[in-house]
């Protein structure tokens, strides 16, 4: 085939009537979906045709249908992510959430154990930072009678030693 109008539109007439039974009946599509997905398949094979990319004649409607069944796959795909109900998938957490929960909770678990071996006095500080990321220097040090500097040497040493007691368990 060259590539030229009156082959083109022969083979559109010999093919696609094929390719719309082919999809209905094999693929189970609707008159609309099958019309669809076979247009846009033929003129992805034609335009391979075109280029070269297709040279031996009896593997033309091979490619046909072939494309044609996985441009409805396609079709189908991609409506199924649209056509879902929004609250179907909200009890059921993706695989790759589900990995991520147990890897925060391994992280959790480690942090707690880190955190017992600190002194009650130091582990009170540390828990009320980590509950209130937003309280002020000036606030800790009310709550706890430290000055803010005595808060700031606290915290930078306590998390030095959480970081490395989590290192230290997260390797072994």
């Amino acid at each position: 085939m060259d590539g030229d109008e009156e082959s083109s539109n022969r083979l559109l007439k010999e093919v696609m009537p094929r390719l719309i039974d082919y999809l209905q009946v094999v693929m189970n599509a609707t008159l609309q979906e099958a019309e669809e997905c076979a247009h846009q398949a033929f003129a992805d094979v034609f335009e391979r045709i075109r280029k070269g990319k297709i040279n031996e004649n009896k593997y033309i409607f091979s490619y046909l249908i072939t494309t044609s069944r996985n441009q409805y796959l396609h079709y189908k795909k991609t409506q199924h992510r649209f056509d879902m109900d929004p609250e179907e998938g909200i009890h059921q957490a993706k695989p790759a959430d589900q990995i991520q929960s147990l890897i925060d909770d391994e992280r959790m678990a480690i942090l707690e154990s880190c955190m017992e071996q600190l002194d009650p006095d130091d582990r009170k500080l540390i828990s009320y930072m980590l509950a209130n990321p937003d309280a002020t220097t000036k606030q800790i040090s009310g709550k706890f009678g430290l000055s803010g500097a005595n808060v700031r040497t606290k915290k930078s040493r306590l998390t030095h030693r959480l970081h490395h007691c989590f290192k230290r368990k997260m390797s072994s």
